[in-house]
């Protein structure tokens, strides 16, 4: 009877160790990861903390900007207010732009402007005449519809190129009416007054033009 007591409570001494041993295992585990969790929170505040201290934050958005800052290209941009002819560019030993030579440049790219429309509506009215005279070909020698159809590409070609020019025309106000009128839209320097008076709807400089014609 004695031995039977023992051995029962032997083994129920082992199962409440053993049940002990379980809850002070889950304890330390706990423990442990709320320890884990606050370290890495410690961490992370002493981090920021260093970072607001050391300017970090502040570095980095200089070195972002820096990088857009290079990225950009040297398109000149539109000034701000009014423009006075003497804030045009020009080259070193040029004299500064007079408000009569600005009058003048700009009302030639006006008279440009006009003589270029007027000569796009031309070319379109005569294609749509020849593209009437194709539809009733019937009956024609193959020499007039030769004829014909090279004359439609010769107005193409005029007509395309007057859009170019007219496009271009319209540019130069725009950036005539900016401030940006004379400077190099590849390198950002003066192209010249001369070369501007001369080719007033110039956007390179002699030097980047000869640089372009070398590439084409």
């Amino acid at each position: 009877m004695v031995a039977k007591r023992t051995s029962a409570e032997a083994a129920e001494q082992a199962a409440t160790g053993k049940a002990a041993a379980k809850k002070a295992a889950a304890r330390r585990g706990a423990d442990g990861g709320g320890g884990a969790a606050a370290g890495s929170t410690a961490k992370k505040a002493g981090a920021a903390k260093a970072a607001k201290q050391t300017g970090a934050t502040t570095v980095v958005a200089k070195k972002t900007s820096g990088t857009a800052a290079a990225a950009t290209t040297a398109v000149p941009k539109a000034r701000g207010g009014a423009v006075e002819p003497g804030d045009l560019a020009v080259r070193p030993g040029e004299d500064p732009w007079t408000p009569e030579e600005v009058e003048e440049a700009r009302g030639e790219l006006q008279s440009e402007e006009t003589r270029l429309r007027a000569e796009i509506d031309a070319s379109e009215r005569a294609l749509q005449g020849l593209m009437r005279d194709s539809g009733d070909g019937a009956g024609h020698d193959e020499a007039d519809t030769g004829t014909k159809n090279i004359t439609r590409e010769h107005e193409l070609a005029l007509a395309a190129n007057a859009r170019e020019m007219l496009t271009q025309t319209g540019h130069a106000l725009e950036r005539l009416d900016a401030g940006t009128y004379g400077l190099c839209e590849n390198c950002g320097k003066p192209i010249g007054k001369a070369r501007m008076q001369a080719f007033p709807r110039a956007t390179l400089c002699v030097e980047c033009k000869q640089k372009q014609e070398r590439r084409y």
